[in-house]
């Protein structure tokens, strides 16, 4: 058991690299700056795996802020980073930019839920700077972008320069609070040290930036709106400047909720509200909310079903989740289809 916890939190490494890691790079690649895919992704995994050494805090929390330790045994630990490995690899199959802390906490209370030991407070705190954070970045993104609106600016070979710093700052950011989600449940039952804990993690999200990174930061640059480089060092900037101040106190946020919200307020100032109608942001929004619920069920429900044979409530856990899957995924593709009937000149 301990071997398939190790094999799964690394996989689930990677998976954090290819899906939030990436998307840090999303502005620089988007706005043309760094317009070789590998290259981007190239100086990420390089980003992450520094940043990864500065995250200690954020494991603490992970480990022993939510649930008591005492829960964590190994075979609990597997369901956990099993339960959140699912989600985030649905997601990145996909080509969502999904919130891994979210998933990770979800899953880290689906356990405390099923053995009733869970610190609330603590619980409360965290996920209101699910909700701060993000806003924050549209706000401070949709503002700066309103006060330059109209001013004459120069583009000059130092602003693509300064882009791919605070593209780099950015996945330091990433590193410093998302490497938690894979090494934080193994840290709190004992299984690794915090120390080797952030070196193997963050050499496994940098590996998976790599290899898992190019559907999402695709979706980040150019699916959602375009840019100019010095709004890439907007959207940049704000990432990492919030994300490593919340690392710093050892929270758990949505790296790429902060990003990709930044992108959104960038694209409303540009455009006005009718971003929000665009099928990829409606459907990101759509994840963000059901993917932390989602991942809470499948480890609650797996913890109930191998741990405490109760199988009845795993089925019904497990059928209202992918009901709701089912739903999302029936959406989107009568929009698709929409689209598509009214582009080769269908009417109603």
């Amino acid at each position: 058991m301990v071997t398939v916890a190790f094999i799964i939190a690394f996989f689930f490494a990677m998976n954090i690299g290819g899906s939030g890691a990436a998307a840090t790079m999303g502005a620089a690649y988007g706005s043309g700056t760094l317009s070789n895919k590998r290259i981007a992704l190239f100086i990420c995994a390089v980003a992450i795996f520094l940043g990864s050494l500065s995250g200690g805090e954020v494991v603490k929390t992970i480990g022993s802020g939510i649930v008591p330790t005492s829960i964590l045994k190994t075979d609990v630990v597997v369901i956990v980073l099993a339960a959140a490995t699912i989600s985030l690899f649905a997601a990145n199959v996909l080509g969502i930019p999904l919130s891994t802390s979210e998933i990770t906490v979800g899953a880290v209370v689906g356990a405390g839920i099923a053995y009733q030991s869970l610190y609330v407070g603590k619980l409360l705190w965290i996920v209101s700077f699910w909700l701060i954070t993000p806003l924050a970045a549209f706000s401070l993104a949709f503002f700066i972008s309103k006060w330059l609106k109209g001013k004459t600016l120069k583009q000059n070979k130092w602003i693509g320069f300064l882009l791919i710093i605070a593209g780099f700052f950015e996945a330091f950011s990433a590193g410093m609070n998302n490497v938690a989600n894979a090494v934080g449940p193994l840290v709190g039952a004992g299984l690794l040290s915090v120390k080797y804990g952030i070196i193997f993690g963050g050499l496994f999200v940098a590996l998976g930036a790599v290899l898992l990174g190019s559907r999402v930061l695709e979706t980040n640059g150019k699916k959602i709106t375009t840019f100019s480089q010095l709004e890439g060092c907007i959207i940049s900037g704000i990432g990492a400047t919030l994300v490593i101040v919340s690392s710093l106190f050892g929270l758990p946020v949505p790296l790429t909720q902060i990003t990709t919200s930044a992108i959104i307020g960038i694209g409303t100032t540009k455009n006005g509200f009718s971003i929000w109608q665009k099928q990829i942001v409606i459907q990101v929004l759509k994840v963000w909310v059901v993917s932390p619920i989602f991942a809470l069920a499948v480890s609650y429900s797996l913890i109930k079903l191998l741990l405490h044979s109760d199988i009845y409530t795993a089925i019904a856990i497990v059928s209202v989740c992918f009901a709701t899957l089912g739903t999302i995924s029936l959406k989107k593709t009568i929009t698709e289809e929409r689209r598509s009937f009214h582009e080769h000149g269908g009417g109603i």
